[in-house]
C-alpha cells in the first residue's frame, strides 16, 4: 500500500511521525472495513484501536478511530485521543469517524473549544462543525458559548484553527436567517 511520494511529502512537510508510508485516506477505509470484518468483536477492535493509536506511524494513527467501536469508547479516553492528536489529518479523522458518533460528543466539543492546547481546539470546532453539518442545533446559550469561542479562534494566528472556525461559522449560518446574520456580524469583525 506504501505511497513513496506521498510519504515524501508529509515527511518534508514536518509531520511528525517516525514512520510514514504515505497510504491515502480512501485505501486506509477500505482496508479498515477489511478489519473491521476479521475483527467482529468489539473489545478486540478497541483493543487493537489502542495498539494502534499507541504507535508512532502515521497510518496506524488514522486507522485507530476508524476501528473503535463508540460503544466502548469512554468518555476519558476521548479527552485522552483529542489532547494525543498531532496534526489536522489526526484531528480531522477522529472526528470524523469515532468522536461524531458519541453520545456525549457535543459535552467534548464545547470542552475542547476551550482548551489551551490548539490541536484539542481544532478537534472542537472540527467536532461542532460535523454535529452542525449533521442536524444538530445549538441552544441559545450554547450558541453563544461557540460564537465566543469561534471569535478568538478568528483571532489566532494559526490559521488551521482560524479555518475551523470558519467553517464552523458556515454551518452556524445555515441554520438560520438570524444565525446567518449573527456569523456574518462575527465574520466581518475579522474582515472576512
Amino acid at each position: 500500500m506504501m505511497n513513496g511520494v506521498l510519504a515524501q511529502q508529509l515527511r518534508e512537510r514536518g509531520q511528525r511521525y517516525r514512520i510514514i508510508y504515505g497510504v491515502e485516506l480512501p485505501r486506509l477505509e477500505a482496508y479498515a472495513e477489511e478489519l473491521r470484518t476479521e475483527v467482529a468483536d468489539h473489545q478486540s477492535r478497541h483493543d487493537l484501536a489502542q495498539a494502534l493509536w499507541q504507535t508512532e506511524t502515521r497510518e496506524c494513527r488514522l486507522l485507530a478511530p476508524m476501528l473503535m467501536p463508540a460503544d466502548l469508547f469512554s468518555p476519558d479516553e476521548t479527552d485522552e485521543w483529542a489532547f494525543q492528536s498531532r496534526t489536522q489529518e489526526e484531528a480531522s479523522c477522529l472526528v470524523r469517524y469515532l468522536f461524531a458518533a458519541l453520545p456525549y460528543a457535543s459535552d467534548k466539543a464545547f470542552h475542547w473549544m476551550a482548551a489551551e492546547q490548539s490541536e484539542v481546539r481544532l478537534c472542537g470546532l472540527l467536532l461542532i462543525a460535523r454535529l452542525m453539518r449533521g442536524g444538530g442545533q445549538l441552544a441559545p446559550r450554547d450558541e453563544a458559548e461557540f460564537m465566543d469561542q469561534a471569535d478568538a479562534a478568528l483571532g489566532e494566528t494559526d490559521l488551521t484553527l482560524r479555518k475551523a472556525a470558519y467553517n464552523a461559522l458556515l454551518c452556524l449560518a445555515e441554520k438560520g436567517l438570524r444565525q446567518q446574520r449573527l456569523t456574518d456580524s462575527l465574520l466581518a469583525r475579522h474582515g472576512l
